[in-house]
């Protein structure tokens, strides 16, 4: 049977909707950075995702490869992430998608070093015949946080943010997005597949105590 994170660390991957205060521990994950709309047909968010799921199967099929990796295990790739943000602001404002940074990425197995990381970016390009480039081993300390599974359309996450905003304030603590800590999204449902009023999106923000 494949690991599954999803299963494994269900408290990282399935809270339940209503908030919660959980501990992240550092983790390293295939990224890919860019700027845009996400729901722009041929723009940088789309064609990051592509960069991911290329690096990400090389990664997991590299058993049956050339390049044994150390410490492998069978697993199933993890889901989707995305660490969002907007130049000036602390929150992002839905109304101007088209300036949205973000961070699009995909968990790495703690078996994988940076060196394999450089392997599978070479083997994807030369086998792909595309340039995997922009891909990036990226170490996340994410920390303390306070967390919600959000169910709907993306647009709607405010509702869900403000909830996890109130349940941090009356538990002392403030929200603490900085240029290094961001507004996380990780999904679990594949929108071209779902009905977009039953999207389960783990929505999270980082926090400290309240000063």
């Amino acid at each position: 049977m494949a690991f599954d994170f999803k299963k494994e660390y269900k408290e990282f991957y399935m809270p339940k909707n209503k908030p919660t205060m959980i501990e992240i521990p550092k983790m390293n994950y295939i990224a890919v950075r860019g700027k845009g709309d996400p729901n722009e047909e041929n723009g940088e968010y789309k064609s990051s995702i592509g960069l991911l799921y290329g690096i990400a199967f090389t990664i997991k099929m590299s058993y049956k490869g050339p390049h044994p990796i150390d410490g492998f295990f069978e697993y199933v790739v993890p889901p989707l992430e995305g660490l969002w943000w907007q130049e000036n602001s602390l929150g992002l404002d839905y109304a101007r998608k088209k300036d949205m940074h973000f961070i699009s990425m995909i968990r790495l197995p703690d078996f994988v070093t940076k060196e394999d990381f450089a392997w599978a970016v070479r083997e994807a390009t030369k086998k792909k015949r595309q340039d995997f480039s922009k891909a990036e081993f990226f170490p996340y300390d994410e920390g303390l946080c306070v967390q919600c599974m959000h169910i709907g359309s993306y647009d709607n996450e405010p509702a869900t943010v403000e909830l996890m905003h109130d349940y941090m304030k009356a538990n002392g603590y403030e929200l603490d997005i900085t240029d290094t800590r961001y507004h996380h999204e990780i999904y679990l449902s594949d929108p071209r597949k779902c009905d977009v009023s039953k999207l389960k999106t783990v929505v999270r923000h980082p926090i400290r105590k309240a000063e």
